[in-house]
């Protein structure tokens, strides 16, 4: 990451943008509905999460960026935009869920043919960089049959912290998981 650029957030409805050497980090917006649709659509793309289901249900997409977009979330979700570079307007998301105590969750995914481009991880180091939410830790689960995701991680400084389950709404089912920490500076 050559780069790193972001306005400060003043308030809690305010997310900054993070620009890195490839990609901007924005806010959601009602124009990113149908790539969000498309990719969450594979179902690859649906079981590597928690709350994606498979089949897409009618309005998922339209729902999910309205939530992203509302001024109370307790979710800041960023859309990982690469058109200033010739790509899409949409490669996949990054998020932070705030937690209790200068905690959050962080969470990514990027669309099936962006998988081994270096997008996730570019994305969460400058997300991490930034630390918009100046969360003294950043937790994040992967899925045990997802080492790509877990790679991602472990390249941005997190440390692994234990295996766990969550659930799946994609597959309907519990799902071994691995659970990661990154400690911020103070």
């Amino acid at each position: 990451m050559s780069s790193l650029a972001f306005a400060p957030p003043d308030l809690a409805a305010e997310q900054p943008l993070i620009e890195t050497e490839r990609l901007l980090l924005r806010p959601l917006r009602r124009s990113d509905v149908g790539l969000i649709a498309h990719y969450t659509a594979d179902r690859r793309v649906a079981e590597g999460t928690r709350a994606i289901p498979h089949p897409l249900p009618p309005g998922a997409a339209e729902a999910f960026v309205a939530r992203a977009m509302e001024p109370d979330r307790t979710e800041d979700v960023w859309a990982i935009d690469g058109s200033a570079h010739g790509l899409g307007e949409v490669l996949g998301v990054v998020s932070l869920t705030r937690m209790e105590d200068q905690q959050s969750e962080l969470g990514f995914w990027v669309g099936a043919g962006f998988w081994n481009t270096g997008f996730a991880s570019e994305a969460v180091a400058a997300l991490v960089a930034v630390n918009p939410h100046r969360a003294r830790t950043l937790f994040a689960e992967v899925f045990q049959d997802n080492p790509g995701s877990a790679r991602v991680l472990t390249n941005c400084g997190f440390a692994y912290l234990g295996d766990a389950e969550s659930w799946s709404v994609a597959r309907n089912a519990r799902v071994p998981t691995w659970t990661y920490l990154r400690r911020m500076a103070e």
